[in-house]
């Protein structure tokens, strides 16, 4: 049975560390999401930001460059009351499939309750990153491991 485990982080870099330790730890990286918030249309200064590009062309300007060669789709998606929020993984395709659902829609969509959405929804708002992976239950706590070990504030499984 697949458990979706998820780690809130202040920095992006944290959780670009951990997705490279998953991965070297041979778990796979496709079903990882990461969001985080675009902060350059306020003109903050996002933390941790990578500075790489994502070498498809999807996402410019390095928020989340340097997950680009580990996981699968990556884009800046529109979301009505947050504003441009940088998306990598399966969660890109959700929430940008998913108009009036947003983040909300997209995470519960990856299996996580309604009431935690909207939790992590608040986080990337408060310029949280919000780092998800689905993975087999034997391997829950060696995520969930590697995921505090890079400085998650909280992980949680659902």
């Amino acid at each position: 049975m697949s458990v979706t485990v998820v780690g809130v982080f202040d920095r992006v870099d944290y959780a670009e560390k951990a997705a490279r330790e998953i991965k070297e730890q041979g778990l796979r990286t496709d079903d990882i999401s990461i969001l985080v918030k675009n902060d350059d249309q306020t003109g903050g200064d996002r933390k941790g930001m990578v500075n790489d590009n994502i070498s498809n062309g999807a996402v410019t300007g390095g928020i989340i460059g340097g997950l680009a060669g580990l996981l699968i789709g990556a884009g800046l998606v529109a979301i009505p009351g947050l504003g441009i929020i940088a998306a990598a993984g399966p969660i890109a395709g959700l929430i940008g499939g998913a108009a009036t659902g947003g983040i909300v829609g997209g995470l519960v969509d990856l299996g996580i309750p309604e009431e935690e959405s909207k939790k992590y929804e608040s986080d990337v708002r408060e310029g949280k990153v919000v780092f998800s992976m689905k993975t087999d239950e034997d391997k829950v706590e060696s995520v969930r491991s590697i995921l505090q070990a890079n400085g998650a504030e909280r992980v949680n499984t659902h």
